[in-house]
């Protein structure tokens, strides 16, 4: 199929002259949806995409004008070309003023009807694509780049800078900083906006695949490999290829993608023969890669090739003036979404959210915001609402500035009978927490893996492999004292397993004892909720009505 064609809706007009503009199209390589009235007009327009409209003037049920009316509400940017014969010359400047892209006078000749098609068409295009890039844009600013701060102000700055330009661009942050969406934004303001966007997370994709992933293979290149197939590279070409996770690649692909960078060819796997492409390249990492220079694990001169424009991007807690606005905004969304009332924050409520240390950024800023609209639809958010709903995992409790690194602290005499709002995921409020604490024993000591894994009384090569797992980035920098949040040293695995201990035992209580229901509630397998239970020693007590319900 024509990767340019387009559908033409015929409204109206003679079978034999409809036959004739059916052929015409049919040799231009477009196709066409034949309405015999204005009433089958508007439903076509309902049901099929259309590029462009073709109509009668003159028509029985509804005429071309009303036609071209409905037609601005029904599929705006649409042009409309009206046909007629014998219309005043007065008539068809007055349809082309209330918004007809041309007009025609039968007896249709053959050529003029072909070059407005044309250009029709060709104006289609390009304001389709105008419109689809404004609103490209104007969500993704929407989501991740609301904001005052002269953190997020300097980036738009930097992403203006290097949009007009086809240099790559390293971009460093936090994970759910927004770095493929940074990516996103340098591509749709920038001169290949017409061309792909192609992603790849190379963290994502076994190491024996990533290769054939990002430069595509032969047929029989290796086992599975019955038919050849197009890599990431050739499907950006003329475009942008963002690299996420650039930091995990391996060395051995490292050296394909400095060649793909140097000479612009890629060679699929099991093929002798060297492809040009000419793609853009944007990578991303939440490493430090600097480091993993040292660690002779990225090569330096593919580092230079990449980091010719380098953006950091911020963490929400380097932008917490941010924060109000981008609460009020998803706050508005999942209302808008759900149908009912935005959700709103007393002063207190609002500071619970500005303490918070939001490892995820914004992220989990949203998904927070998300699960208040659902547990408090249009309500008003109070610290209270934070405690029992239980959004930030427990996390919250341990950084919000106590002086010793309990779970839970003392809870109001309003509030003590207030628990977690379940169903709620286990295994990832535990890792919410493991995140959290992890990142202030870095900040305490300014990056230092060692000393960090003193802190949290675990051993060294387990809190490399615990920072890996949750994709943390690790700065060095300065030491932070006197430290906002919990006493150091402390004992990381007890604090998980107190957490586990007690929303275990509080869903048990949920649900009278009846362990499938706790396991719902902890959104866990009932195998998984027996193993724990086991693990912890935790005593179940069964209510005899529910006694028949258990496992």
């Amino acid at each position: 199929m024509n990767g340019d064609m387009r559908t033409v809706l015929l409204a109206g007009g003679e079978a034999k002259l409809l036959e004739m503009i059916e052929a015409a199209l049919k040799s231009m390589g477009h196709s066409s949806v034949a309405a015999r009235s204005g009433k089958e007009a508007l439903k076509a327009l309902r049901e099929h995409k259309i590029h462009m409209i073709l109509s009668e003037l003159r028509q029985p049920d509804l005429c071309g004008r009303d036609l071209l009316e409905r037609a601005k509400d029904l599929a705006p940017g649409v042009p409309v070309v009206i046909m007629s014969a014998n219309a005043p010359l007065k008539d068809a400047v007055a349809i082309v003023k209330e918004g007809a892209f041309d007009y025609i006078e039968k007896p249709v000749d053959l050529g003029i009807l072909q070059a407005s098609v044309t250009n029709a068409l060709r104006f289609y295009a390009e304001n389709a694509g105008d419109r689809r890039i404004r609103k490209e844009i104007r969500t993704i600013i929407g989501d991740d780049f609301i904001g005052k701060s002269p953190a997020i102000q300097e980036v738009r700055q930097r992403i203006r800078r290097v949009s007009t330009t086809l240099a790559n661009v390293l971009i460093t942050g936090e994970s759910g900083t927004g770095k493929e969406v940074v990516a996103k934004l340098i591509h749709l303001s920038g001169t290949r906006t017409s061309s792909p966007f192609v992603a790849i997370n190379c963290a994502a994709i076994p190491e024996t695949l990533l290769e054939s992933e990002l430069f595509g293979h032969v047929k029989g290149a290796f086992t599975g490999a019955t038919a050849s197939r197009q890599g990431r590279f050739a499907q950006a070409d003329n475009g942008t290829i963002f690299l996420d996770e650039i930091g995990d690649m391996p060395l051995a692909l490292q050296a394909k993608i400095l060649r793909c960078i140097q000479e612009k060819t890629i060679e699929p796997v099991g093929s002798q023969k060297a492809l040009k492409v000419d793609a853009r390249i944007i990578a991303a990492t939440n490493i430090d890669l600097t480091e993993a220079l040292g660690r002779g694990v990225f090569r330096q001169d593919l580092y230079y090739r990449l980091n010719v424009y380098h953006i950091a991007l911020p963490s929400l807690r380097e932008r917490r003036e941010d924060i109000p606005l981008l609460v009020e905004h998803f706050a508005k969304k999942y209302a808008a979404k759900m149908g009912g009332q935005a959700i709103m924050f007393t002063e207190d409520g609002m500071q619970g959210m500005l303490d918070y240390y939001w490892p995820g950024n914004i992220r989990e800023l949203e998904n927070c915001v998300e699960r208040l609209s659902i547990i408090a639809p249009g309500g008003m958010i109070t610290p209270h609402t934070l405690a029992a709903s239980a959004v930030f995992a427990d996390a919250r409790k341990v950084a919000a500035n106590f002086s010793t690194p309990e779970l839970v602290p003392e809870a109001e005499p309003e509030a003590a009978g207030e628990r977690p709002a379940f169903p709620l995921d286990l295994e990832q409020r535990m890792e919410d927490l493991e995140r959290e604490l992890i990142m202030q024993a870095l900040e305490v000591t300014g990056g230092m893996q060692v000393k960090a894994a003193e802190l949290l009384h675990i051993a060294n090569r387990n809190v490399r492999h615990r920072i890996k797992k949750l994709g943390i980035t690790v700065r060095k920098s300065r030491p932070i004292l006197p430290h906002r949040g919990p006493a150091f040293p402390l004992e990381l695995d007890r604090l998980l397993e107190e957490l586990e201990r007690k929303l275990l035992m509080q869903a048990l209580e949920e649900a009278e004892g009846v362990q499938v229901k706790a396991a719902e509630l902890l959104s866990i397998s009932k195998h998984n909720i027996l193993y724990r239970i086991k693990k912890l020693g935790i005593t179940v007590l069964v209510k005899r009505t529910a006694h028949a319900d258990n496992i």
